[in-house]
């Protein structure tokens, strides 16, 4: 059974395949079908997540501003490597597909791309950056659900920027256990203090007020 979990009012037109009322069918593939086939309106973007088609709107000024510094210093701390910062990309693992706010991959990526050319696949990527979106479901899948299905994929190094946290947190998650789907090393700092990536080709790269801006509120 597929199920679409979104964060505002989208009127899209109902998505079935023939997968979905055939019995003992795959239900993995049969909400793989069904992203394929969606067509949304502009300015917003489908992923899957844990058996669930979630469609979320593109972030707001300040998300955008925080993920395009990221983004910008990453390219230039990049700029002597074989890795480079990418947006606005799938990365697709084993029919799950999401788009993060960021993330570091080898800057070939021909060799890395998806057979059916959707997306980059997750085995490639090194780092992936989410800015938590607002909303009870925004906070629930950047802090929870996409922490669990990155740490499944073996992603590296997850890092989460999250302006509802207090003040203001950036967490930096390493060392995945994908057959649990946890990450057993982390690492929280406050807006206003400078925190360290400890691994892969971003290694030493620091985040700090350059990126997100002062403490919020404080």
């Amino acid at each position: 059974m597929t199920a679409l979990a979104q964060e505002a009012p989208v009127t899209t037109p109902e998505i079935t395949t023939p997968d979905d009322t055939t019995s003992g069918s795959d239900p993995d593939e049969a909400l793989w079908q069904a992203w394929k086939t969606m067509e949304l309106p502009e300015g917003l973007r489908a992923e899957i997540i844990e058996g669930f088609i979630e469609v979320s709107p593109t972030g707001r000024f300040a998300h955008g501003q925080i993920a395009n510094r990221l983004r910008d210093k990453l390219v230039v701390f990049l700029a002597e490597s074989e890795y480079v910062a990418r947006q606005d990309m799938n990365v697709v693992h084993d029919r799950k597909v999401w788009i993060p706010d960021c993330f570091v991959a080898p800057e070939d990526l021909e060799e890395h791309v998806t057979d059916d050319g959707i997306g980059i696949k997750a085995t490639a990527v090194q780092t992936i950056v989410e800015v938590v979106s607002p909303g009870h479901d925004g906070l629930e899948r950047d802090r929870e659900r996409k922490r669990r299905a990155y740490a499944r994929a073996g992603i590296p190094v997850y890092v989460l920027i999250d302006d509802y946290d207090d003040h203001g947190t950036v967490s930096v998650l390493t060392s995945p256990r994908p057959d649990d789907g946890v990450y057993t090393n982390a690492h929280h700092v406050a807006y206003g203090t400078d925190v360290t990536i400890p691994e892969g080709p971003a290694k030493g790269f620091t985040i700090g007020e350059a990126i997100t801006g002062p403490p919020r509120n404080a």
